[in-house]
């Protein structure tokens, strides 16, 4: 056994026959079918009669439609909303947990637990917490809201979830951040006279940018693309008013088998994640220190 393991070590061919599984499994279940959806963007396709080519039929439909730009607005303010909630909350958490207050590890602990929680035990557990008549938040509020069913407040309600689940995370990334500053900067700022709010803003924010840019990308990425909160918790009612671009793509392409259609909405979604990105890293230069 030694002998051929080595025998494969000492291989010049050996590390293409490892990466082999891992190519192939990249080429039939990644490149295969971006290209196929791509090519399906530009057909009509029930997934029972033959494929027929409509050209920019789908594109044209989609972006002359009034229902197509409501739920890319509806996706828009949840991605965004998520994210500044997200970045916000996370970053004071994980500033107030790394002055070193004590049980500092249980509330990293506690914060985190959410991230792990498998969707479907959070979207129990927050659709009876929302519950109208006997959800935990009316009773802590005194009032009587249909959270999950009303236009105003279902997606107010989502962004909630989501926000909540995305803290842990975001915080122990912070947390990070903060564990690689130079703690000497913090002692010359302090003989300097600097207060703890002129450091936090002046020195601390600035050497943890590149932190924050991080988890902006990554937060706003998976926003865009939320699925399972939605699928879970209000099926994008009521109305759509919760109905966002990935939820309406899996009704179109697996619930209606308009999958033109589905496929010319995915990359809409990609075109606008990819635009956003770009836009974000060009930008970095003016905020994120040391670019």
């Amino acid at each position: 056994m030694k002998n051929l393991i080595k025998k494969i070590c000492e291989d010049k061919n050996a590390g293409k026959i490892l990466l082999l599984p891992a190519l192939v499994g990249t080429v039939i279940f990644i490149i295969i079918p971006v290209i196929f959806s791509l090519y399906l963007s530009f057909c009509s396709w029930d997934l029972i009669t033959p494929i027929k080519f409509v050209g920019i039929e789908n594109y044209k439909n989609l972006l002359t439609g009034t229902q197509f730009y409501q739920i890319l607005k509806n996706t828009f303010v949840f991605a965004f909303s998520t994210a500044i909630i997200s970045i916000i909350i996370p970053l004071i958490l994980a500033a107030v947990i790394n002055s070193k207050i004590r049980g500092s590890e249980f509330f990293k602990t506690a914060y985190f637990l959410p991230f792990i929680t498998p969707m479907i035990v959070i979207a129990i557990v927050w659709e009876w917490i929302f519950d109208p008549n006997n959800g935990l938040l009316n009773y802590i509020l005194k009032a009587n809201i249909n959270w999950l069913y009303d236009t105003k407040t279902a997606m107010i309600a989502l962004i909630i979830v989501s926000s909540w689940k995305l803290i842990g995370y975001n915080m122990v990334i912070f947390l990070s951040g903060f564990s690689g500053i130079n703690q000497n900067i913090y002692e010359s700022a302090k003989i300097d006279g600097s207060n703890p709010i002129q450091t936090f803003f002046k020195i601390t924010l600035p050497l943890l940018s590149p932190t924050i840019f991080f988890v902006l990308i990554i937060t706003t990425i998976s926003s865009f693309q939320v699925f399972d909160l939605i699928y879970l918790m209000t099926k994008g009612g009521p109305l759509d008013s919760t109905n966002v671009l990935v939820y309406w793509i899996y009704k179109n392409a697996f619930e209606f088998f308009n999958t033109g259609e589905a496929s010319a909405g995915a990359y809409i979604l990609f075109l606008i994640i990819l635009l956003l990105t770009i836009l974000q890293w060009k930008t970095r230069k003016k905020w994120v220190y040391n670019e």
